[in-house]
Parts: structure tokens; sequence; C-alpha cells
């Protein structure tokens, strides 16, 4: 790549910085089929970890509240947005018409049979399904993936292929890693588990969310970039 004085890309940037995992990682040409997804936590973490918004650095957001830890890596959809599209598929299904969007990128679960012993990388995932959490009043998809060329989750192109214990654990964290042992009533519900079109279907939501609101970004770095004194 050749950059001259006057012509910095937008690749270019690239090349002389890293990418802002939200907004500068691309989710991939073969979206929603397959997914680029930034990875904050693994299984073996016992603090959680979250992507600093405003930065682009991995920040810690606190520790695991109780025992239970997250049983697949955690990260989210570059370029998403739970949003107002997002939220209506939602409000739907949980009917509740007041729901809005967590403003947070789509979240995502991935899942492998192989060790990644930390976060902050990229991974290629693959939909499979995902749960219609409810956390309040706000929306907040759970992207059910596989690890690309996975040898043992790879074969599994829908999530109620997956053995039945596996998708329980993963309910049974989002749903209580927020509770305490004394709090009777949760503030998270699942209404719905969904299969991979309605994945599919989330993620483009998202996409379009993401859109409406930060279409203009890479358009308004290149016009900065370019413009002249």
């Amino acid at each position: 790549m050749t950059v001259r004085p006057g012509n910095l890309s937008w690749d270019a940037l690239g090349v002389l910085f890293q990418s802002h995992p939200w907004h500068g990682a691309s989710v991939g040409e073969d979206s929603p089929r397959m997914v680029t997804s930034y990875i904050e936590i693994v299984p073996t973490d016992v603090v959680k970890y979250e992507l600093d918004k405003v930065t682009g650095l991995l920040r810690v957001d606190r520790p695991q509240r109780f025992s239970n830890v997250c049983p697949s890596l955690y990260g989210l959809v570059p370029r998403t947005l739970c949003g107002p599209r997002v939220a209506a598929r939602a409000a739907k299904v949980a009917l509740t018409p007041d729901l809005i969007g967590d403003d947070d990128p789509l979240d995502i679960c991935v899942l492998t049979e192989r060790s990644i012993l930390h976060g902050n990388v990229l991974v290629d995932a693959i939909p499979i399904g995902g749960f219609r959490m409810i956390d309040g009043n706000e929306a907040d998809d759970k992207i059910i993936a596989v690890l690309d060329g996975d040898p043992v989750y790879g074969k599994f192109t829908e999530l109620s292929e997956c053995p039945r214990p596996l998708v329980d654990r993963l309910r049974h964290y989002f749903l209580t890693y927020k509770q305490a042992p004394d709090q009777d009533h949760p503030s998270c519900s699942i209404a719905e588990v969904y299969g991979r079109q309605e994945a599919y279907d989330v993620i483009q939501a998202s996409q379009e969310d993401y859109a409406e609101v930060f279409g203009g970004l890479r358009e308004l770095i290149a016009s900065t970039l370019t413009a002249r004194p």
C-alpha cells in the first residue's frame, strides 16, 4: 500500500492505528451467516471484562459477583447496536410494548471445544440461534454461535441441535449472573429461545440500528482526512 501526503485513506488508518473493536472492525462480508466477533470474556475469567466504548480498550467492569462464570466465549458483534429495531422484535414476543434497546453492541456467545485463554481477540463465528433476553425494560439479545471450523461444535447449524445441558448452562448463567442469593425477583428473563433464521434477522436489525446512529462516522473521518487547510 502506498500512502501519499494528502491522500490518507480509511484503509491506511488500519496500518497506522489499531481499529476500535466496535466501530473499526468489520462484521465480515458473509454476515449474518458468519460474523466477526470481538471476545471480551473467556470461560476461565472470574472478572467481568467489558469493552470501553469511548477508548476501544478492554476494561475491568467488575469481579464476577458469585460462583457462576460464563460457560462460553462472550463478546460483541462489531458495528451493531441494540436499538429500536431490536427492541421492537423483542417487544412482539415479550408482549411488552415499552421495551427499549440497551444501546450496546449486540452480544454473542461463541461455542468452541478449544481453549482460548484470554479476551481481546477477534474470531469468526457462525450464528445458530439466540436468547431473547429482557433486562429490566431493555432488550438485550444474546446471539449463540459456533466457532468457524470447530471440530466438535462446528457441526451444529441450529441451537436446537446442541446438547440440552449446554443450552441450560448458558440460560442459567444469563438468568443468575446479576442476581444476589437473597433477591426474590430476578431482573433478567429470557422471553424466547430462537433458531438460526431469527438470529440472522436480529443481527440485521442491529446493523440497521447501528447505521442509523453511526452510519456517517466513516464518511466524517474520511472527509476530515482529505480536507485541505
